[in-house]
């Protein structure tokens, strides 16, 4: 490989087409025409030697070699950045912004609204735009295709050295059932616990939960009537029926039904929810962004 004379307009177009996956918005991002941001992908190809780029459904899917080659790139353009013109300032109460934040259900109900009030306070020209996710590998790829800024869920399956995460909100689970139930009166023995049908809690469809990991471990099993994949639904299904189900604490005692239950400690020993925030190492020199984490975990702090 040769980098004699190396343009250095090519690693601009390709930091573009890895946030933007399509030709056309790349061009428009760095200011050149269509034609030009194809020549410029194919003087990347020749040049580091790999298609970089392919066609899909959805748009460019980058290669192995794009992947592995984004971040450093993108760091590089931003030390470049910095030192010719000078670190950026951002002033928040002044800032006309939009941010893209991933989030699942549980930060969406427990955090949004907290967010939104410290964004009014502190910023009141900053807008939000929600992406929702339930698989929590989806937001990996959310940050990968630059749709997002930053996210908050569960961990991803697999650390990614790209990927940046920090836990910001921590809960325990408590079992559930109807105030009027014979349950709520005898309390959640293990004994009663097996013997009522239980509500789960699965987003991406699994009828394999912590509760039936806990129990296996003891060589017990529950009995499931329902499973939902959507959390703060659960609380009025229970309040209404016999069943019983294990959720976050917030999550009860958001619900408009938390009146109508009582809580237990779950029978079975369960680790608390942690929920992080993640957001790509592409993003890490962004002043505007480094406020948005920073408010992100003090809004959560507070809660």
């Amino acid at each position: 490989m040769d980098f004699h004379g190396i343009d250095l307009n090519l690693l601009v177009a390709f930091d573009a087409l890895m946030n933007e996956r399509n030709v056309t918005r790349a061009a428009a991002r760095v200011g050149v025409s269509q034609p030009a941001m194809s020549a410029a992908l194919s003087r990347l190809r020749q040049l580091l030697g790999d298609p970089l780029f392919l066609r899909s459904a959805g748009g460019l899917l980058p290669t192995p070699r794009a992947r592995e080659v984004a971040e450093p790139l993108a760091q590089a353009l931003q030390q470049i950045e910095s030192t010719l013109v000078g670190k950026p300032v951002f002033v928040p109460a002044k800032a006309a912004v939009t941010f893209n934040l991933g989030l699942s259900d549980y930060p969406a109900f427990v955090l949004l609204p907290a967010l939104l009030q410290a964004l009014s306070k502190q910023a009141p020209g900053v807008s939000l735009n929600v992406r929702s996710f339930t698989d929590r590998d989806d937001a990996v790829d959310l940050l990968d295709a630059g749709t997002i800024d930053a996210a908050i869920g569960v961990a991803p399956t697999q650390p990614e050295s790209r990927i940046s995460t920090r836990a910001v909100l921590r809960d325990e689970f408590v079992t559930i059932v109807a105030s009027d139930h014979p349950a709520a009166r005898r309390g959640m023995t293990m004994r009663t616990f097996l013997a009522l049908p239980h509500v789960l809690v699965s987003p991406e469809g699994d009828r394999h939960g912590l509760v039936d990991q806990a129990l296996a471990q003891r060589g017990k099993k529950r009995t499931l009537a329902l499973t939902l994949p959507h959390m703060f639904a659960v609380p009025a299904v229970v309040a209404r029926t016999r069943m019983t189900a294990t959720v976050m604490k917030r999550v009860a005692l958001h619900s408009s039904a938390s009146r109508r239950l009582v809580m237990f400690p779950p029978p079975v020993a369960i680790p608390d929810a942690v929920f992080v925030l993640i957001w790509h190492r592409r993003s890490e020199a962004s002043p505007a962004q480094a406020w948005l984490r920073e408010l992100i975990e003090s809004t959560a702090a507070s809660l």
